[in-house]
C-alpha cells in the first residue's frame, strides 16, 4: 500500500519523469500534485510518488524563487 504524503509536502511523480510537485490533497485514488512555482496540477498515482531529496527541494525552492521576481 502506498504511503499518503501530507498536504503541502513536496514529493517527485517518478511516473512522469521525476517531475517534483506539491501535495494537494487525495482524490478518490490519486495525489493531486501543483509543481513548484505554480501551474497547472495533475493527478498522480501514489504508488510512484516519493518524497523529494534535499537537492530536489533546493531545486524546487529556486524555481520559485524565480518566478517571483519574474512577477514582482
Amino acid at each position: 500500500m502506498a504511503t499518503e504524503h501530507p498536504v503541502d509536502a513536496l514529493v517527485v511523480d517518478t511516473s512522469r519523469g521525476d517531475k517534483i510537485g506539491y501535495v494537494m490533497g487525495h482524490e478518490g485514488p490519486y495525489v493531486q500534485l501543483r509543481p513548484p512555482g505554480g501551474g497547472l496540477e495533475w493527478d498522480a498515482d501514489p504508488t510512484g510518488v516519493r518524497p523529494a531529496t534535499d537537492t530536489e527541494a533546493l531545486r524546487a525552492r529556486v524555481t520559485e524563487l524565480n518566478r517571483a521576481e519574474r512577477l514582482a
